[in-house]
This record gives structure tokens, sequence and C-alpha cells, in this order.
């Protein structure tokens, strides 16, 4: 009997030391999942803090394309409207332009040899040209050109654009 109480008893002490064993190596367990839990919790409430500023920051851009939206919808609306006056202006001098009769050119000398313009002779260096709305004969002085059209005179490019006077 006490063969066998000393074997139970290192049987038992076998079994304590593998449970000590067993306990110690659950403690381990449960600190290293504690600390991996805490670390979770430290990286969400980084996530949240992140998630939390990247709305507010979607927040702030979406309240500046609405802003920027209605200055560019007030630009459009105040050059639509600026748009339709100058229409209006220049029906009204349009209107007030119609009336006005536009002066005909001089009608070119008889003498076919001098400018229509400036009576200067045509010789060899200074030559001749037709105009092309009134026909008559002008030195290179006296004309401009209007490209592919040829050149007229000057009164005749006055009278068909003023803006060049």
């Amino acid at each position: 009997l006490p063969q066998r109480l000393a074997a139970l008893a290192t049987t038992a002490q076998e079994e304590a030391r593998q449970s000590r064993q067993q306990l110690l190596a659950q403690q381990q367990e449960v600190a290293r999942l504690q600390e991996q839990l805490s670390r979770a919790r430290q990286d969400g409430e980084r996530w949240a803090s992140a998630l939390q500023r990247a709305q507010r920051e979607a927040l702030e851009r979406e309240a500046m394309r609405g802003a920027e939206q209605a200055r560019q919808q007030e630009l459009i609306r105040d050059m639509k409207g600026r748009l339709l006056e100058l229409l209006r202006e220049k029906d009204a001098l349009w209107q007030k332009t119609e009336g006005i009769d536009t002066p005909m050119p001089s009608p070119a000398p008889h003498d076919a040899g001098l400018c229509a313009r400036c009576h200067k002779d045509f010789r060899l260096l200074s030559r001749r040209y037709n105009c092309r709305l009134c026909q008559g004969k002008v030195c290179h002085a006296c004309s401009v050109d209007v490209g592919k059209q040829g050149r007229c005179c000057l009164l005749c490019y006055q009278q068909r654009h003023p803006q060049a006077t």
C-alpha cells in the first residue's frame, strides 16, 4: 500500500506539474491574446479616427465644390444677362443706323491714267488697281488688300469696315 500510495502521489505530482505547465501555457496564451486584443483596439481607434478625418475632409470638399458650383452658376446667369443686354443694345444701335444712308464712293475720273483718289499719274513704277467695289482705278497707296477678293479703294474699305478707321 505505501508503494501504491507513493506511485499515486508521484502520478498526482506529475499531473499537478503538467497542470501547472498547462496553466502557465494558457496564462501566456491569455497574455498574448490580451496584447493582440489591445493592439487590435488601438488599430481600430486609429482606423476610426482616420475614417472620421476622411469623412470630415470629404464633407469639406463637397461643401467647397457646392459653393464653387453656385458661384459658377451665378457667373453664368450674369453672363447670360449681360449677353442679352448687349444683344438688345446691338439691335437698338442697328435700328438707329438703319436709316442712315451710306455715301457713295466718288466716281472715277474720266482720265484712266490718274488715280481716282490722289490723282497720281500711273507709270511704270506706280501700279494701277481696279477697286472691286466701285470699279475705280486706284494706286497702291490708295488701295487696301482684302485677300482673295483683290484690292479696293480706301473709301470703299472704310465704308465696309468702319472699325478699321
